[in-house]
């Protein structure tokens, strides 16, 4: 497959994303954030939770978005399915960035429905051929009618394919290169999936297209044991950030630069002013971390 001959001028570059720490938005704090008004860059919603025409959710998102910057993660594109892609969700998504205009729109390299079922989970691709095929035909027509560029983040795995044809690493380089899509780099993700698979994180970190990201995520893990004794870490986002994923961060910043950070939580959600500590943690990183010559 060819680099799409469209990419750069159906889909151009998103504006960017102030390079602060950022928070995802949830129901519990929108009060609060009215209230208080905390000093973050930016929150982040899930549009899936957005894709209807009115009700509360639309009310408090409008107020906040008059005072903060606004990111939209997608979690049900499904770009990674073998099945087309599902026209109606599609065309809310569009919808929805037509009504906000936010500065960054993101999906995940996963894949949630098959014909007409949908699991509500992220699973895993092989990484081959036919895979990197139709996950760049799915980015093309996202971009193609979102006119915009998006993020693809990197996953968490806890299981691989025996046969594939390139390593996950190359293979994200690979749809970047093809499709013009972006990197959201979820540190908490790679950390993950690095001792899920007995990888080393630094290297699979310069492994990947760097120059492309576009913003960052950390979250917290649950730690677990697989029936051979060794260790399982599992996304949770349930748990404040781990000191080996904020080691991981700063390595980060180091290659990239400071960058739009978000803080996710989305299971035990604490009270606003906790995660809004883990954002000002996250902004001395910003603020600290002497990029690599």
């Amino acid at each position: 497959m060819m680099h799409s001959p469209l990419a750069s001028l159906i889909a151009p570059r998103a504006p960017q994303l102030p390079p602060r720490a950022g928070l995802g938005l949830k129901a519990e704090h929108f009060q609060d954030v009215l209230a208080t008004r905390p000093d973050v860059g930016f929150f982040e919603v899930h549009a899936e939770n957005y894709m209807v025409a009115g009700g509360p959710f639309h009310h408090y998102l409008s107020l906040i978005c008059e005072q903060y910057p606004l990111s939209i993660h997608g979690v049900g594109l499904s770009i990674g399915g073998q099945s087309p892609l599902n026209p109606e969700h599609l065309q809310r998504v569009s919808t929805l960035l037509d009504r906000y205009r936010p500065l960054m729109f993101s999906e995940h390299l996963a894949w949630s429905s098959h014909g007409p079922y949908f699991l509500n989970d992220l699973l895993p691709l092989r990484y081959d051929t036919a895979t990197l095929t139709r996950v760049c035909a799915h980015i093309d027509q996202v971009q193609n009618l979102l006119q915009r560029q998006i993020l693809l983040e990197n996953p968490a795995t806890y299981i691989e394919f025996d046969e594939a044809h390139f390593d996950e690493a190359d293979f994200i380089r690979e749809v970047i290169t093809r499709s013009g899509c972006g990197l959201l780099l979820d540190v908490n993700n790679l950390y993950v999936s690095c001792i899920n698979h007995a990888r080393d994180p630094l290297a699979y970190l310069d492994a990947l297209p760097l120059r492309a990201v576009g913003e960052i995520h950390l979250a917290g893990f649950a730690e677990e044991t697989d029936s051979l004794g060794e260790r399982l870490l599992i996304d949770n986002h349930g748990s404040p950030v781990d000191q080996a994923v904020w080691t991981l961060y700063q390595r980060t910043l180091e290659r990239t630069g400071p960058m739009a950070t978000l803080i996710e939580r989305d299971n035990h959600l604490p009270a606003l002013a906790e995660l809004v500590k883990e954002a000002r943690l996250a902004e001395r990183y910003l603020s600290s971390t002497q990029v690599r010559p």
